[in-house]
């Protein structure tokens, strides 16, 4: 398989003064599962953004298709039809991705901006709210939304532009159970019909669900290691180094014993 994303030595500051991203160098694969994980602040949504052009970075370089992406490429208007028409982005909060006045205009919305016509893009619509069972919330506008289904929409306005790679910042966060089971099932027919699929998470339930490769973010904004859902997972010191686990002391009359604890995966003596 070849690199569809390739991210060489990226910084980003905020403002040029607060450091979110530190020297990070990373290749994602056509076709793979890939996770970003690392505590809050770590990194990853702005990682996340800085693949799919919403902000540049500071210093360093990303590829898509071994095409450059920066502020300067982006001007080239068919590189940036090339470029939204290959990556989509999914936000952590479904608020910020839906302004249109109905679901079925979401859906559009996408497609038509493409230059697909209206039968195709109404085509591409009713077979995404048939994927995602949201065909009867066609005519609700998004504020008359539960939180499953605004995420549900939101995922629909991107997969209606059909594009190579998806990007999902947080996907789990704040759904239900039956909606995360929901979205699990999602992600893995999206990865067997092919679609490159990447997620920002400190879920490390997800990740180890998903079987997928693993990037670990620092809290102090650095590439801490790569390797697989496995190999990442069952590395202790690391998850405690980079705080997506944590220590726990208990007592026991004059005895005392430590135990790793997390919130997500594992609860181990």
């Amino acid at each position: 398989m070849e690199n569809i994303i390739k991210i060489e030595n990226v910084s980003y500051k905020y403002y040029d003064k607060i450091p979110a991203l530190e020297d990070v160098s990373l290749s994602i694969k056509e076709g793979e599962k890939f996770a970003v994980i690392g505590a809050n602040g770590s990194g990853k949504s702005t990682l996340l953004q800085i693949m799919n052009g919403l902000i540049y970075p500071s210093s360093g370089s990303v590829f898509f298709r071994d095409k450059e992406v920066s502020e300067k490429t982006l001007k080239d208007k068919g590189l940036l039809k090339f470029f939204r028409e290959g990556v989509g982005y999914i936000f952590q909060d479904s608020d910020i991705q839906l302004f249109c006045p109905t679901v079925l205009d979401e859906l559009l919305y996408g497609p038509m901006q493409l230059g697909l016509n209206e039968n195709e893009a109404m085509d591409r619509a009713h077979e995404a709210m048939q994927m995602l069972h949201i065909e009867n919330l066609k005519d609700r506008p998004s504020y008359m939304l539960s939180g499953g289904e605004k995420k549900r929409t939101a995922i629909g306005s991107v997969l209606t532009m059909n594009p190579d790679v998806l990007l999902f910042d947080e996907p789990t966060n704040g759904l239900d159970p039956r909606t995360q089971c929901f979205l699990v099932e999602l992600l893995f027919a999206l990865s067997e019909a092919g679609k490159t699929i990447v997620i920002a998470t400190h879920d490390l339930s997800l990740v180890d669900e998903l079987h997928c490769r693993v990037a670990v973010l620092s809290e102090g904004h650095r590439l801490e290691k790569t390797g697989s859902a496995e190999d990442i997972l069952k590395d202790e010191e690391l998850l405690l180094k980079v705080n997506l686990v944590h220590e726990h002391m208990h007592c026991h009359g004059p005895s005392a014993h430590r135990h790793i604890h997390s919130h997500y995966l594992f609860h181990k003596h």
